[in-house]
């Protein structure tokens, strides 16, 4: 789902992003789902993952399942 919600103001970002404004940003939200925005476009909206989802895709990303994509 992709939405857009300015109310919510507790944005975090991976200490490995660095400072080089291409980040992914996360944030909890009420109802109990995880939004993720490009902190570059961050008006642009965010994906709403729930916690399965989101635990889904992190585990995927540490089998290595999605490394072809990263440059």
């Amino acid at each position: 789902m992709i939405a857009s919600d300015p109310s919510i103001t507790h944005w975090r970002t991976s200490s490995f992003s660095g400072n080089n404004g291409t980040c992914v940003e996360v944030a909890a939200i009420p109802g109990g789902h995880i939004a993720l925005r490009n902190s570059k476009h961050p008006t642009d909206g965010m994906i709403l993952f729930t916690h399965a989802e989101l635990n889904a895709w992190i585990n995927g990303i540490k089998a290595g399942e999605f490394d072809d994509l990263a440059s």
